[in-house]
């Protein structure tokens, strides 16, 4: 608050010598005006001078500049009358006089204020000595309650120490209690360990001699199993021929059957000379081998046809994909080995899905142990090897580890 006030007054001092000057740099017509101005804010200065009081050092600070400022003032305006000419020298005078004027009046204001002060000043020393006075009273109280409090707190401390040491004694007689009556419990456990041990020795051999007689049993029923096996693989392998030249007359109808549709849609298409021939013919070799859908295109284009024509008779006859990996692994095994693996990758070669790949592996028929043998006895046709040189060549060409370490003894290595 104090701080708003003293802008205030600033601002009223501020205006009462901007109104002053305006007094006398503008015309006559506006001096009274003005002069009237410059009182007003000199009143509204004083009247903040009273409501501020003696209290503020600050405020006695200010008025010391200002009346620094007042004095400046006057002698500067003095100097002014005697050294300008005598048309200005009366203004400079009454503007010196001015300043003199509010020198005094602030001097007065200083020296109100400063009588006031030192009453103030003793008021507030006795003041002061009270409450130190009520502030040792008060301390000295404080000490006395925490004096009582401490006092209590140790006979509180005491009390529950009592308390700990009670129960510290009932633990170690209850721990001690329980330490015995665990050693009972290890001793006995001992004891049922050795026993169960014993028991365990006795069972594992009764169990050796049980084990013993069921693999003499199993060996005896491996011998039984395979000669079951030797006679149920060759009733599969009639029934799988009777199965395939079924397979094939079935397939013939087929043929015959696609022929005619083709025909008809032959007679049905608007197909150029050279893609009906290019049809004709991609028919001609599927009737005599198996190809898949990319290398029919391409035997086609051996053949002179356009690759549009290739692919457009492609396109344009019934054939299943699938079947015709299923020929072409068949055909493969017909003249050489291979492990099932192998002849995925061969059939990939030749232009099939890796989808239609695996589905012609897994639709034939085919024992995978015979083919490793078959290319063992191939490899040993041309060259030597080791056992164990010839079991990684097997197992490298696909063949599972099982099947090579087979292929292998059943050659002679």
């Amino acid at each position: 608050m104090e701080t708003f006030l003293m802008i205030l007054m600033s601002m009223a001092l501020a205006g009462m010598v901007v109104f002053v000057v305006l007094a006398f740099v503008k015309g006559k017509d506006n001096r009274r005006g003005n002069f009237a101005k410059s009182g007003a804010c000199l009143f509204l200065f004083l009247a903040l001078a009273m409501i501020i009081g003696s209290e503020d050092e600050a405020f006695q600070t200010f008025l010391g500049i200002l009346m620094l400022t007042a004095f400046v003032s006057a002698v500067v305006f003095a100097i002014l009358a005697l050294v300008k000419g005598k048309g200005y020298r009366l203004r400079n005078f009454a503007k010196s006089g001015s300043c003199l004027f509010v020198l005094l009046v602030i001097a007065l204001i200083g020296g109100s204020i400063g009588e006031e002060t030192p009453i103030d000043q003793e008021v507030t020393t006795e003041a002061s000595a009270e409450a130190e006075e009520k502030a040792e009273q008060e301390e000295e109280v404080k000490k006395a309650e925490e004096q009582a409090k401490k006092e209590q707190e140790a006979e509180e401390q005491a009390v529950k120490e009592e308390e700990e040491r009670k129960a510290r004694e009932e633990q170690e007689a209850k721990e001690a209690e329980e330490q015995a009556k665990k050693e009972e419990e290890e001793r006995i456990a001992k004891e049922e360990e050795e026993r169960k041990a014993r028991e365990e020795q006795e069972a594992k051999e009764a169990e050796e001699q049980a084990k013993k007689e069921e693999e003499e049993r199993i060996a005896k029923e491996e011998e039984e199993r395979k000669a079951r096996e030797e006679q149920e693989a060759k009733e599969a392998e009639e029934q799988a021929k009777k199965e395939e030249e079924e397979r094939i007359a079935k397939e013939e109808e087929e043929r015959k059957a696609r022929e005619e549709q083709e025909a008809k849609k032959a007679e049905e298409a608007s197909g150029t000379v050279s893609q009906e021939q290019a049809v004709k013919v991609a028919q001609d070799y599927l009737d005599y081998t198996a190809f898949s859908k990319s290398g029919l295109i391409d035997q086609l284009k051996y053949e002179g046809f356009t690759t549009e024509d290739g692919t457009y008779a492609v396109e344009n006859i019934t054939v299943d994909w699938q079947e015709q990996a299923v020929k072409m692994a068949q055909n493969y095994l017909d003249y050489t080995a291979f492990s099932k693996t192998g002849l995925v990758d061969q059939l990939e070669y030749e232009g099939f899905s890796t989808k239609d790949a695996t589905y012609g592996v897994e639709n034939i028929t085919v024992d995978w142990q015979e083919q490793a043998v078959k290319m063992a006895q191939n490899y040993l046709d041309y060259t030597s090897f080791s056992r164990q040189g010839l079991i990684e060549q097997l197992t490298y060409e696909g063949f599972s580890t099982e099947h090579a370490t087979y292929a292998v003894s059943q050659v002679g290595l």
